[in-house]
């Protein structure tokens, strides 16, 4: 006994060294600690391990908290419920929930402790399901559960019917008095959009904190309540609390989520006024909110005032400024960056690439590309997705497909930058392929891989093709979405497919503007001008406000349809009903309609009053006007503006040579000509396209280039050497109607003339 009582001595004296240091947050000497007691030969007992797991999990260290959990074993220490339960917070933290269950199993008796930890642990790794059948089995085996333990249910993805069990749960073990808990329940409701919940659960707890008025704050932003985020504030001072950071800061995040920029405003000047410490969190938070709202200068100027700027603010200037759809500001603020020394994140070299690839800057993105790799940095998954999207947007795919191969992981935006690239380069069939192949990889396309692939059959006609996804999409329940509605409805449209157009539209719950002025374009377009006109009658008596993109579909079925009264009458109304001022695409609709009325010099005198700058195509629309109503004159007028503006395209002098041709002046066609090979410029041939089994074939004018060209050239002589044969024998055939008599009224008699 004498010789066992000092090393329990030093055992106790060690185990208070690493407590101590543990609840000091030094977990390095933690674990400096245990390795001087083993080297001591000093013996552990229960209370040396929960500590030690604790520093393991904190400071990520795998390999140690494996050691340590075969050292317990060892021991005989695998029953100890303290143990084993910091055992379940580390396997917990590695995302292994099997290993946290089999030490949970391993526990002979379980107190609530063990309980709360493998509650958590499926809950933090999202398996919210079982961590509620868990929690039902603990109290089916008479363990009462702690706050902590319904603390760990509540996280952000509850369903309200299950947020408001938790909160009955609360009342009925008497955790009311627990703030933390009820914050945190609050704050659940809020996520959940029952934002007046939380507001009656708020007027409920008795010692509100700092923690409390933020949340609530924060859960009106996000659902715009201006007015009753300014009284909060007003009784938030009355109360004593003070605005900080962390208020503010939570309140613009909040906001920038909701894009109220009214909102944004009042808040940003609240902070102005309290005389905050505007540190540089904040200011980013709020360069963010201004972004998310589109009042791009308000974040320039936030960023400009600050001198300290760091890599995540920067990172934010640049992927803000490619969002909405500054490309060309981005690379110059990336620029500055560079200049200024510091070292850009991945993140800020995906959002660089991202704005390349909107510029279609092939050189630049590769510049970007080879700076990465000249710093040795190792690019992530999000770095390698913008890649994907640059190659696709510049047309190199064989590169695309070379960095997507090289992925050693790839995640669903991978798949869809792929995707995405292929359909937009008219690749459709490889585009259907890697669709497949994605599937094949275990990953579960969304609502953009199917909007992508639709707007690939749109873009060529691929009806089949776009029906075979359109039963893809019924039968994996991507519907309804407004995305994926929209897109069937212009996929139908553009296929020529009104029927089925017109069906996804009626079936559609929830119908925006965009929706609206899909399928009244698609009717427009294939001739139904009526009927498109009625579906606008129909859209002005919903609730929604129209805007400049449904007046284009209108208007532009009132032109393809001759319908220049009711096209002029709309255009009127545009502006003195709904306030929505003309831009030039639908000044050039009027154009466009009054052209195709035969009302040409209408439309040019238009066309001077409304068009301070030339544009290239509303002078193309005038010129085939003056063309089909045979004004040479003004169609050579035309035409010298035109190749005032382009003189690099050939076709324009082409366009001036057969004016001059029209008007019998073969001196001024043949210096149309000459000027045009003086030049060096060629007219490109004239070419059309048909697609077959998602392949595009092209046929160009005069050309001889097609790989099928003789089968086709085959089976044409075949299908014209019948067609004489039909018409000569329909030729020997003559329809004669016999005199009406009481018998028979009107007989048809049909007889061969050999």
């Amino acid at each position: 006994m004498n010789k066992l009582k000092p090393l329990n001595t030093k055992t106790k004296s060690y185990n208070s060294k690493i407590n101590l240091l543990s609840s000091q947050g030094c977990h390095h000497q933690v674990i400096n600690v245990f390795s001087s007691m083993l080297l001591s030969n000093i013996p552990t007992d229960t209370h040396t391990y929960p500590s030690l797991i604790k520093a393991c999990t904190s400071l990520n260290l795998l390999s140690h908290g494996f050691l340590v959990h075969n050292h317990v074993i060892i021991n005989g220490f695998s029953s100890d419920s303290h143990i084993g339960s910091s055992l379940i917070h580390f396997y917990a933290k590695t995302q292994d929930v099997g290993y946290a269950r089999k030490v949970f199993d391993q526990i002979p008796d379980r107190n609530v402790v063990p309980w709360t930890s493998i509650i958590g642990c499926y809950t933090r790794n999202g398996d919210v399901n079982m961590g509620f059948y868990m929690f039902d089995e603990m109290r089916r085996q008479g363990v009462m559960p702690s706050s902590v333990t319904l603390l760990s249910l509540l996280c952000r993805d509850l369903e309200i019917e299950r947020v408001k069990c938790m909160h009955c749960c609360v009342v009925s073990y008497g955790f009311q008095r627990d703030t933390a808990l009820m914050n945190s329940l609050m704050n659940v409701y809020s996520k959940c959009v029952s934002i007046d919940d939380a507001g009656r659960l708020f007027e409920f707890i008795e010692e509100r904190d700092i923690v409390s008025w933020n949340i609530l704050i924060s859960g009106y932003a996000s659902v715009g309540k201006s007015c009753q985020i300014v009284q909060l504030m007003h009784e938030m001072k009355e109360e004593g609390f003070n605005l900080d950071n962390q208020t503010f800061g939570s309140l613009v995040s909040a906001i920038a989520t909701g894009s109220n920029h009214g909102m944004g405003k009042l808040v940003h000047g609240q902070i102005i006024r309290s005389e905050v410490d505007l540190n540089i969190n904040l200011q980013t938070s709020l360069m963010v909110m201004y972004y998310k709202c589109g009042n791009i200068d308000a974040a320039i100027r936030i960023f400009e005032q600050n001198q300290d700027n760091d890599v995540f603010s920067w990172t934010t200037m640049v992927s803000g400024l490619v969002q909405n759809g500054c490309a060309d500001k981005a690379l110059v603020f990336f620029s500055r960056m560079l200049n200024s020394k510091l070292q850009p994140s991945t993140v800020t070299i995906a959002s660089a690439l991202a704005a390349c690839a909107q510029l279609n800057s092939f050189r630049l993105g590769t510049s970007i590309q080879g700076y990465m790799l000249r710093q040795g940095m190792t690019p992530d998954i999000p770095v390698e997705n913008s890649l994907i999207s640059l190659y696709a947007k510049c047309s190199h795919l064989e590169q695309m497909l070379t960095i997507f191969y090289r992925m050693s992981k790839r995640d669903l935006v991978s798949w869809n930058a792929l995707i995405t690239g292929c359909a937009q380069n008219g690749e459709l069939d490889r585009a259907l392929s890697f669709f497949n192949e994605m599937r094949k990889n275990h990953q579960k396309p969304d609502s953009f891989t199917v909007v992508t692939l639709l707007q690939g059959c749109a873009s060529i006609g691929a009806l089949h093709q776009g029906k075979w996804v359109h039963n893809f999409v019924t039968r994996n329940y991507l519907r309804p979405s407004i995305l994926v509605d929209t897109a069937l409805i212009d996929m139908y449209s553009k296929c020529g497919d009104l029927d089925s157009a017109q069906k996804c539209f009626d079936n559609t719950l929830h119908r925006d503007l965009i929706l609206w002025s899909s399928i009244i374009a698609g009717y427009g377009c294939h001739g139904e001008g009526n009927i498109a006109l009625k579906l606008y009658s129909d859209f002005l008596h919903t609730e929604i406000k129209p805007n400049h993109v449904i007046f284009l579909s209108v208007l532009s079925a009132c032109s393809h349809n001759g319908l220049v009264d009711e096209g002029l009458t709309i255009f009127e109304s545009m502006k003195k009903d709904f306030g929505i001022q003309p831009r030039l695409e639908h000044h050039a609709c009027i154009v466009d309609l009054l052209c195709r009325a035969g009302r040409v010099n209408e439309a040019f005198m238009f066309y001077k009053e409304n068009f301070p700058e030339p544009s290239l195509d509303v002078l193309g629309i005038l010129l085939d006007g003056f063309r089909t109503s045979d004004n040479k004159e003004f169609s050579e007028m035309i035409v010298r503006e035109i190749i005032s503006l382009k003189p690099s395209d050939a076709g324009n002098f082409v366009q001036l040579a057969r004016s001059y041709a029209s008007m019998n002046k073969w001196d001024g066609k043949g210096e149309a000509l000459v000027r045009m090979r003086s030049l060096g410029l060629k007219k490109l041939p004239g070419w059309s396209y048909i697609e077959l089994h998602g392949e595009i074939n092209i046929f160009f004018m005069q050309h001889s280039s097609h790989p099928l060209l003789e089968t086709i050239v085959s089976v044409l002589k075949t299908l014209n050497v019948e067609n004489q044969q039909m018409l000569t024998v329909c030729s020997g055939f003559r329809l004669k109607v016999s005199e009406p008599d009481a018998a028979a009224p009107m007989e048809f008699q049909m007889s061969l003339v050999l």
